[in-house]
């Protein structure tokens, strides 16, 4: 009997070709889309800004801050900015976010005391306030180096080994902080492909409420569940002859999106996925989230009266979930109270463990606490929907 029910429910879920594509095309898709939009978002050397430059001094100094800013890849320099203000107010509504004005006397006011304002900076109103940070302390750098040279002209006279000193510093940063990236396999960097697989295998898991929600609510209106009962077939049995086939799906999903993740994002020019060293890890997260998914869309399926109920709810719940979770919105990005809400969806516990594979390289000890919260909670959900389907089968619903 129980394989016939396995057999039934796999037939019936394999007719339903568009929660399929659902299911499996849409995750996949977004995994690309996203894995390419923020390539740039871990790449250290991406450009944070556009500037452009309004020389009114030409001295040998200001040209030498011109050269200093304009080294590098980060800050992106935009040269012909004119000096009429209207047509500066255009240019940072447009290309540039950023317009530094050297003005007459800048050379001459070097020497002076570092309370004296040098420069003048028009920023566009849309400017996020850690990248005019970021400008702010390179400008200063930079300042700096030329009244350490400065320093160095007048000092090369009277102290010449200190002078030379002062000459042959090294302004450029290079090698002179080493980073590594924590728990990291191999001290390999994070990419957008890291971030985004996981986030869209937990958001595509979650689906699986609308082929169940379909298939349950068609044998409810059917009397299929009624007649089912009369064979003294019991709720938990019940159940488990629809856990095991969209486990399977789930799995499937994983497996489809991970291949996605390691061999066609790359095709696009985004970095491949890497998928960490512990395939036990990865199935104790993938199948803790799994249970999670299912009990979740069988206690919509279970509480909806309609197809169209449950989808609208299951598709309602499914956003907020991602959107607290940190699925639509990298946690990252969010602040300090938002990340501390977030662990109050599954989608969250999903995250981490996955992040914990993929990102991080660990093994199944650091998955063990997502994973058991994970099964806490699907256990929770499928004895509620048990509950509540064993109350409506009394009173004949």
């Amino acid at each position: 009997m129980f394989k016939a029910m396995l057999l039934k429910e796999c037939i019936l879920v394999l007719r339903d070709k568009h929660a399929l594509a659902a299911l499996f095309i849409m995750p996949s898709l977004f995994i690309l889309i996203m894995s390419v939009a923020l390539k740039d978002t871990f790449n250290e050397s991406r450009p944070l800004l556009h500037y452009g430059i309004v020389d009114q001094d030409d001295s040998t100094a200001s040209r030498q801050l011109r050269g200093f800013l304009s080294a590098g890849t980060t800050l992106v320099y935009h040269d012909n900015v004119p000096d009429s203000p209207a047509r500066q107010h255009q240019l940072l509504q447009g290309k540039l976010q950023l317009i530094v004005t050297i003005p007459s006397g800048f050379a001459a006011q070097l020497a002076l005391s570092s309370s004296v304002s040098l420069l003048r900076l028009d920023v566009a109103a849309d400017i996020k306030p850690e990248i005019l940070t970021v400008f702010k302390a390179r400008l200063a750098t930079d300042v700096l180096r030329l009244r350490l040279a400065t320093m160095e002209k007048d000092l090369a006279p009277f102290v010449p080994d200190v002078a030379e000193r002062l000459k042959e510093l090294d302004y450029s940063g290079k090698g002179l902080v080493n980073v590594y990236y924590s728990s990291a396999h191999g001290n390999a960097k994070p990419s957008s492909t890291q971030q985004s697989v996981p986030s869209w295998i937990v958001f595509g898991m979650f689906f699986v409420i609308i082929p169940l929600s379909t298939v349950f609510i068609n044998e409810r209106r059917q009397n299929t569940l009624k007649r089912m009962a009369a064979m003294n077939i019991s709720i938990p049995l019940l159940f488990a002859g629809k856990l095991i086939p969209y486990v399977i799906i789930n799995q499937l999903q994983m497996a489809l999106m991970v291949g996605v993740g390691v061999f066609v994002v790359p095709l696009l020019g985004a970095p491949a996925l890497t998928p960490g060293h512990s395939v036990v890890a990865l199935g104790m997260v993938s199948l803790g989230l799994s249970l999670a998914a299912i009990g979740t869309s069988l206690l919509i399926a279970v509480l909806a009266a309609t197809i169209e109920q449950a989808t609208t709810v299951g598709g309602l719940v499914n956003i907020l979930f991602g959107a607290i979770g940190g699925v639509m919105v990298p946690k990252f990005y969010m602040p300090p109270e938002m990340q501390s809400f977030s662990v109050v969806s599954p989608m969250s516990w999903g995250l981490e463990g996955f992040l914990d594979v993929f990102l991080r390289g660990l093994g199944p000890g650091a998955v063990l606490t997502e994973t058991l919260a994970l099964v806490f909670f699907g256990m929770v959900m499928l004895i509620l929907a048990g509950g509540v389907l064993h109350f409506q089968m009394k009173r004949g619903i």
